[in-house]
């Protein structure tokens, strides 16, 4: 197995600055995600869930909904890997600085009750959630052109 086959499709996308709107939609899609999966089964009213929430809040209106579905499929698939931690903290990390961690919370307790059942691992992603809202670090904003790889930061001519 080969990196290049089980890379996350969605990093260039989420990773790029210019892209605030897929970033934001990703990480709720990943709150969502992490609290459908926990129990093992996820159901698509979850995932319904996780859409309208979004939709109702107008958080994401330039993702159309068979974006967000397929976003959601995928980033639940890749929470599925033994490395889902770093999936979830590198969805987290460049909305870190935004508020969002109200909606992250909201979002993530309306997809623990979507299917009438909170099973005990769905709380326990929630505290998860919580807590990495309070501690994941801030994104830095690096203007472009700020730092060049082929010479030092710390040089001043």
């Amino acid at each position: 197995m080969s990196d290049a086959n089980h890379s996350n499709p969605l990093e260039i996308e989420i990773t790029e600055p210019s892209r605030l709107n897929e970033q934001a939609a990703a990480a709720l899609v990943i709150a969502g995600a992490l609290v459908a999966v926990a129990d093992r089964r996820v159901s698509p009213v979850e995932r319904d869930e996780v859409i309208s929430f979004i939709r109702d809040r107008d958080l994401a209106p330039h993702i159309g909904d068979d974006r967000l579905t397929a976003m959601f499929d995928e980033l639940a698939e890749r929470l599925e890997q033994p490395d889902f931690a770093n999936v979830v903290i590198d969805t987290l990390r460049p909305v870190s600085d935004l508020a969002l961690a109200s909606h992250l919370m909201d979002l993530s307790e309306r997809v623990a009750a979507a299917d009438e059942d909170v099973h005990p691992h769905e709380v326990q992603a929630i505290k998860l959630l919580r807590l990495l809202t309070l501690v994941l670090p801030r994104a830095k904003q690096v203007p472009s052109g700020a730092v060049r790889a082929d010479k030092p930061a710390a040089s001043a001519g």
